[in-house]
């Protein structure tokens, strides 16, 4: 039997809602648990209850008002026979809530547990702020229909799914300016969607998406009594998905701040600041030495990282590289980089945009050292000799640049590799999508033979499922995941069917496909992606091609003046309102005729084949600092499967990998790798180094460029400092082992800092005695 709580008195007058949960509260403890609910507008009905023994509770409402549901707790069902008011549900907290009739503004409103079931649709709001607190499910908000404006605003976490029945004809089953500020989550979505806010993208389903959608369907359509409709909402042709875009994502580059321009533009310390160095402090009469001295000199080699190779996502040290050249060891010099990359030459050397030059200290003096050049010496070399067999297996599932460079490092370290790649040949979007005008198919093929050449096994044609990637698990000591961003984003502009996604453009270029083009081409952003969908459009006998973003073009600009040179044009910003027959229609309402409309603003990780838990809610892997999976030891994620990111990153993310791999068999705590600190400029003595070439130059051997790096935060070796010290209290000091340092007297130095000052590495630095 149900207790029956009525929200009437004896003359049939309304009670307050104070009454009415005073009632509730008094059945409770009579031992209730199953209640029936004849409200006439009484807020907060069904939470937060709960009993002593944890026994479930049941409510069945009629007529309930706001807040039916609010802060309801795991083990409490409410049930709602009809429609409900605003804020159905409002911070739930593990209740599970359904609707038989609509539901109100802000359904779901700060949810962040539980399940919400809505038999029709949703006021606007709804969904706004749901949040997921990892520790817990993530809560579930399931509607029939459709929901009104503003739904899913500053959303953070959960699952939402809009089935959109019925409203086939709607402009958007999502209402208008859907998901602003969305930061988390993912919703479902079925039926027409426009109005979307820039915060999310819109994507296709994966298998993990299909097979979560499969299971819940059943559930919620008994909930609500429509179960016939299994059928047509289970048919996932129609259905898409939303998710948050990652601050990298949203990022807008923009005007720097004045304090910027001055502090990293500007001469630091105002005019004179490059070339005067001094405290401007009275030393006084006498000249001490030893424990009196007003400063210490110390010979910090390495104690700082180079900015190049602490902007090198790879890491590469390059001025330890350029050191080796200099002292004429030309096979370790080369040798060096492959300790960090496997592919000098097809990345550093051709399509890496060299964030390491970007950096160099030698930029200040005339133009930043030449790294393609120096990648590019390293192409042909042999491979270093790998250590002895540690008796340890590593699967890595993605032959791309990431996974690449994990099956190379772990090599190296000993252990059996196998690579498992889905694709016909391993190399990923180097081979796949990268025109040969950017990357010499000579030069990745030597890189790709000698990768292969190491020992290392791959498995082609081999796309990793669920059952494939349980028996990986089982049979290898330790996974890295690397298998990429291979969906396409499409943004949902009306007519938005007509586009064709640039990944599979480029693959089916790449591959000898020659997939038909029209001969007026608009491509859809204007990275260095959309330059190559530029390039391939014009290979495949496009005329005209012009190329469109919202933001300045973040393509480097060789790539720019290359799709420049065939006739291409790039535009900015230019705002899509929709795809038409004609081409594409700008919001200002100006057609840009087109045959073909290409899109080319990245892509998302399919990651079907793991589970679900170990994905975040944006569905990427779910990774620790030091990229192992936080429901997976053992298994590590790399590259766009955790971030999109640049190809850089993943070879880098791909070393770090096995370091943290090396740790583990080695039974060493996981500890974050940190890069080093990066020397500050105003430690250089860059006015030693003559400019060279202040015009337009280009270095075609590598081996040049000892003359032109600066060797920060390294010494180079080249004794100014013993030679200039005026008390003769320096002297070289050669090891055992070949390695060098240099030393200064305490009983002779008077701490002067010459030597600090002449050092054009930064390697000395002075202690101001206290």
């Amino acid at each position: 039997m149900s207790a029956k709580i009525i929200g009437f008195d004896d003359q049939n007058k309304r009670i307050s809602t104070q009454q009415l949960l005073q009632k509730i509260y008094a059945a409770l403890d009579a031992g209730e648990t199953e209640f029936e609910v004849l409200s006439s507008g009484h807020h907060d009905i069904g939470g937060p209850l709960w009993t002593e023994d944890g026994a479930p509770l049941k409510f069945r409402v009629k007529n309930p008002g706001q807040r039916v549901g609010s802060f309801g707790l795991e083990g409490t069902e409410i049930v709602v026979e009809g429609s409900a008011p605003a804020d159905a549900g409002w911070l739930n907290a593990g209740a599970e809530l359904t609707i038989l009739g609509d539901g109100g503004d802000t359904t779901a409103h700060c949810a962040a547990a539980g399940k919400i079931y809505v038999a029709g649709r949703v006021g606007t709001r709804s969904g706004s702020l749901m949040k997921h607190d990892p520790a817990y499910q993530p809560p579930e908000f399931w509607v029939l229909k459709r929901t009104g404006s503003f739904c899913f605003e500053f959303m953070g976490g959960g699952i939402a799914v809009i089935c959109g029945h019925g409203c086939e004809d709607e402009t958007s089953v999502l209402g208008d300016r859907a998901c602003m500020g969305m930061v988390g989550g993912t919703i479902y979505v079925r039926g027409p969607v426009e109005g979307l806010s820039g915060d999310v993208w819109l994507l296709d389903l994966d298998e993990a998406d299909r097979e979560f959608l499969s299971a819940g369907m059943p559930v919620f359509l008994e909930k609500i009594g429509r179960g016939p409709l299994l059928a047509e909402l289970t048919d996932f042709s129609r259905w898409k998905k939303i998710v948050a875009k990652s601050y990298e994502e949203r990022h807008v580059h923009s005007r720097i701040s004045m304090r910027e321009f001055l502090t990293r533009k500007w001469i630091e310390g105002g005019i004179f600041g490059d070339v005067v160095q001094d405290d401007y402090q009275h030393v006084g009469g006498l000249v001490n030495v030893g424990a009196d001295r007003l400063k210490i000199p110390h010979w910090q080699d390495k104690r700082f990282g180079a900015p190049c190779q602490v902007a090198c996502p790879s890491n590469i040290p390059t001025q330890d590289r350029i050191n080796l050249l200099r002292q004429g060891k030309h096979e370790e010099a080369l040798q060096l980089v492959l300790r960090y990359s496997p592919f000098p030459a097809s990345v550093c050397g051709e399509v890496c945009p060299n964030p390491c030059m970007d950096a160099c200290s030698r930029q200040y003096v005339d133009k930043s050292v030449s790294m393609a050049a120096l990648g590019r010496l390293s192409r042909d070399i042999p491979a270093p000799e790998p250590q002895p067999d540690s008796g340890k297996r590593v699967a890595v599932i993605g032959g791309g640049p990431g996974g690449l460079s994990a099956a190379w490092q772990a090599r190296l370290s000993g252990h059996q590799v196998t690579v498992f790649e889905a694709d016909e040949e391993i190399g990923g979007k180097l081979r796949q999508v990268i025109p040969p005008e950017r990357l010499p198919e000579d030069s990745l093929n030597s890189e790709i033979r000698r990768i292969k050449d190491l020992g290392i096994e791959v498995r082609a044609n081999t796309p990793v499922d669920a059952e494939l990637f349980a028996r990986i698990r089982a049979d290898y000591d330790a996974v890295v995941i690397s298998s990429g961003a291979h969906n396409p984003v499409v943004i949902p502009f009306p007519g938005h069917e007509r586009l064709l996604k640039g990944l599979d453009f480029l693959k089916a270029v790449n591959a000898g496909k020659k997939p038909k083009i029209g001969k007026k081409v608009v491509v859809i952003g204007a990275g260095n992606a959309g330059m190559d969908v530029c390039l391939g459009a014009y290979a495949m006998g496009a005329e005209k091609v012009i190329a469109i973003d919202v933001q300045r073009p973040s393509a480097f600009q060789k790539e720019i003046d290359h799709v420049k040179a065939l006739g291409g044009e790039v535009r900015w910003p230019v705002f899509t309102e929709k795809i038409t027959e004609q081409g594409l229609v700008t919001k200002e309402g100006e057609l840009i005729e087109a045959d073909d409309v290409i899109i080319s603003i990245g892509e998302r990780p399919d990651l079907s084949y793991v589970p679900r838990e170990w994905l975040t809610e944006r569905g990427m892997m779910d990774v620790d600092a030091c990229g192992q999976v936080v429901k997976a030891p053992g298994v590590f994620a790399i590259g766009d499967t955790i971030q999109p990111g640049l190809l850089t990153h993943a070879i880098g993310q791909g070393q770090e990998a096995i370091a943290y791999v090396n740790d583990l068999f080695a039974g060493r705590e996981l500890t974050p790798i940190v890069k080093p600190e990066m020397i500050n400029q105003s430690c250089l003595s860059k006015e030693l180094f003559k400019p060279r070439n202040r015009g337009k130059f280009c270095i075609i051997d590598g081996k040049e460029e000892t003359l032109r790096c600066i060797s920060c935060g390294t010494c180079r070796d080249c004794s100014m400092c013993l030679e200039a010290c005026p008390e003769g209290a320096i002297r070289r000091v050669e090891k055992e082992d070949g390695s060098f340092e240099y030393v200064s007297d305490d009983e002779v130095c008077i701490g002067c800092s010459v030597c600090a000052g002449i050092c054009p590495c930064g390697v000395w630095a002075m202690e101001q005695v206290v």
